[in-house]
């Protein structure tokens, strides 16, 4: 019987067919696959520059094309198209073994010999190439050949190398792009090369054992169930395609103390972390709950308990703890303290009074973001305290006028018996702490970006220090609270242990590259007293544009959203692949209101039973760890976005005012990252500052 290889970009193709034409593809590839003579479904094609392409018949008009191997039975299907367009893409191609990775890669071979021999359009006067600076030597160590070489010494900017990713190997062209955008050489060897290198010898004549290499491009099938089930998730596929890289990093034999995972949306942060939790209870004999995996909300804990339900046997997952830390410290707390009342904001701005110099937000994130931070007990501590996220310098003065104010405030809240989701974290973590031994034995964190210290302070009481202690995945760039932490300073270090993922594999290029101009020119803060870079980040896959929809009026805006998502649902999108998304909820109703006039149904996000038929609506903050075929943000407006009431008046705290714009303009980059496919981006009136219109 023949085996299958499919390749990530059969199924995305597959996933946009329409219905019934699934169907046909479905019940053509079940029969080849259960077929012992595999070649009688095939068609040789002619005047090819590789004659091991061929392709296979769907429908009159639809082909998929197939690499078939000089020996063994193991075909790999790599796109589906129509006819006259799958014979043309396969008579450019050429397929070939990396000599130093040993993946199997392809080509566009007649596109690169015709632009190796042209001048590649450059967006700048920048006349030097390049890769002026790195030589053929260390091109070919990371596994750059002659052919690619060539053309990539034609290349004087970034622009002329994106625009001709599409005609190179995907690992060659990730090389390329680690170096263009600042990585070393021994950055790129380490991070993309690396990670690839076999064990065995590699043999550049055999197809089959290169198939089997090319993990994140390429998935192995064992049948036609397989197949079929495959097909039935196309786009949760990337979860199934764990790139070398991730796996390096998710199934290193053991660490030998905390390690920290960054990088972009798209790039599979949560996978790299399901997989270590399976890593963990795979290759130890670990009694029930001693893995703890956590993040920061409740909704994000409860997809990351989902996913993991797939990936674990009943007895394996037995070991593991799936609770966001919120809940989790109040479950600890509640032991102790019996039941207890959570007061907002609102509330506690109230009671931060008796200041004519600060007002009661001001007062509050110090309270927040410098006392709770940094555990203050006392004035000496409060004068010490680093003061990580805020911007406005307070004199000695002006500390001890502040400090009986707070202390009264923390005070008056435990007399009155009124807790924050902080102060609840601040006691769980004293009361962890104080146990005569830790109650997990491992703790996977996932989103570690949007936790606040005292979260921190728990999470490092809730595990012994020592080897695989706390694996962390995250990305600052998608710091959507205004939380700003030290890892050190709350006794977890990654020094040395720490990697950053550079491939998006949820979204397109044309949408990562608008939306990643969203977050301008400002530095972003790691988690260790350092700046993040996304050098390197990009995505592999190619669309459409980001659409801008400017409008009038709100009801302008409205219905020309609901003809938009007509125009979705047409083109075969279901509608719960669709998501319109706001600054905030109340406003994501409004918008959601209009539409059901247009005819357009819609249901919250956090609805428990909602109907197929409707489009899901959302707030920014809501969009954290999704993802959708489709979406549509809204109300981006220069008099909406960003939210008045969420930035500092540049009066109060100039550099807190800088923080708070940068966040607001990551909660626009992470919502406009949650699209695989469309991204529409609407405003009525003028667009805001935050938002590229080019």
């Amino acid at each position: 019987m023949p085996q299958l290889a499919v390749s990530v970009e059969f199924l995305r193709e597959y996933a946009k067919l329409q219905p019934p034409i699934r169907k046909q593809t479905d019940e053509a590839l079940k029969k080849f696959a259960e077929h012992t003579h595999a070649g009688l479904h095939l068609e040789k094609l002619v005047n090819m520059r590789d004659d091991r392409v061929r392709t296979i018949r769907i429908t009159d008009y639809w082909r998929g094309v197939v690499l078939a191997p000089t020996s063994g039975d193991r075909y790999t299907l790599l796109r589906v198209m129509g006819h006259d367009e799958a014979v043309e893409w396969a008579k450019r191609r050429v397929f070939s073994i990396n000599e130093v990775s040993g993946v199997l890669e392809v080509r566009d071979v007649a596109m690169i010999e015709k632009l190796s021999s042209d001048t590649i359009p450059t967006t700048t006067t920048a006349a030097e190439p390049l890769f002026a600076h790195i030589d053929d030597k260390d091109l070919t160590r990371l596994g750059v050949d002659e052919q690619v070489r060539r053309l990539a010494r034609t290349l004087t900017d970034e622009a002329a190398l994106e625009a001709v990713e599409p005609f190179l190997p995907a690992n060659q062209y990730e090389v390329l792009f680690g170096l263009a955008t600042g990585m070393t050489v021994e950055q790129v060897w380490a991070d993309v090369v690396a990670p690839r290198i076999p064990d065995e010898p590699i043999d550049t004549d055999d197809i089959v054992a290169a198939v089997e290499r090319t993990q994140g491009q390429i998935a192995l099938v064992d049948g036609p169930d397989d197949l079929v089930e495959l097909l039935e998730k196309p786009f949760a596929a990337w979860r199934v395609f764990l790139h070398p890289s991730q796996e390096e990093l998710a199934y290193r034999p053991s660490y030998s103390g905390s390690a920290q995972v960054t990088g972009g949306p798209g790039t599979g942060k949560t996978v790299v972390a399901l997989h270590r939790v399976k890593h963990l209870v795979s290759s130890r004999d670990l009694p029930p709950r001693s893995i703890l995996l956590t993040s920061f909300s409740r909704a994000l804990a409860e997809a990351l308990e989902r996913d993991l339900e797939t990936m674990l046997t009943l007895e394996e997952r037995r070991a593991v703890e799936v609770i966001n830390v919120d809940r989790w410290a109040l479950g600890v707390v509640r032991a102790e303290h019996g039941n207890i009342t959570i007061i907002d904001d609102d509330q506690l701005r109230d009671r931060l009074t008796g200041s004519d110099s600060f007002t009661p937000a001001f007062l509050l994130e110090e309270w927040r973001q410098v006392v709770l931070a940094n555990d203050v007990r006392s004035l000496d501590e409060y004068l010490a305290a680093p003061r990580r996220g805020r911007g406005r310098g307070l004199s000695r003065r002006q500390k001890e006028e502040i400090w009986p104010i707070l202390e009264k405030f923390a005070a008056d809240l435990r007399r009155d018996g009124m807790w924050t989701f902080l102060t609840v974290a601040d006691e769980a973590a004293r009361l962890v702490a104080a146990r005569p031994t830790p109650p997990f034995q491992h703790v996977v964190v996932d989103e570690i970006q949007d936790l606040h210290p005292a979260q921190w302070r728990l999470l490092r009481a809730a595990v012994p220090v020592g080897p695989d202690d706390l694996f962390l995945t995250g990305d600052p760039h998608q710091r959507i609270y205004g939380n700003h932490v030290s890892l050190r300073r709350v006794g977890i270090d990654v020094r040395g242990r720490s990697a950053q993922l550079r491939i998006n594999y949820r979204t397109t290029a044309e949408i990562l590259h608008w939306s990643m101009q969203i977050l301008g020119d400002a530095a972003i803060a790691d988690l260790d007293e350092g700046i993040d870079t996304l050098a390197g980040y990009h995505s592999a896959l190619h669309g459409e544009p980001p659409e801008l929809a400017p409008a009038t009026n709100v009801s302008q805006e409205a219905e020309d959203l609901a003809l938009a998502i007509e125009q979705w649902r047409e083109d075969g999108v279901d509608a719960s692949d669709i998501v319109v998304v706001a600054r905030t909820l109340p406003q994501a109703r409004t918008i959601a209101k209009e539409l059901r006039i247009h005819g357009i149904p819609t249901t919250e996000l956090r609805d428990a039973r909602p109907a197929d038929d409707a489009v899901r609506i959302s707030s920014m903050h809501g969009m954290k760890g999704l993802e959708f075929r489709c979406v549509a943000v809204v109300g981006v407006g220069e008099r909406s976005f960003p939210l008045q009431r969420a930035i500092t008046p540049v009066t109060e705290d100039p550099v807190r005012h800088v923080l708070d714009l940068q966040q607001e303009r990551c909660l626009l980059f992470v919502a406009c990252t949650r699209a695989r496919e469309r991204l529409r981006v609407s405003w009525s009136g003028s667009a805001s500052d935050l938002v590229p219109t080019a």
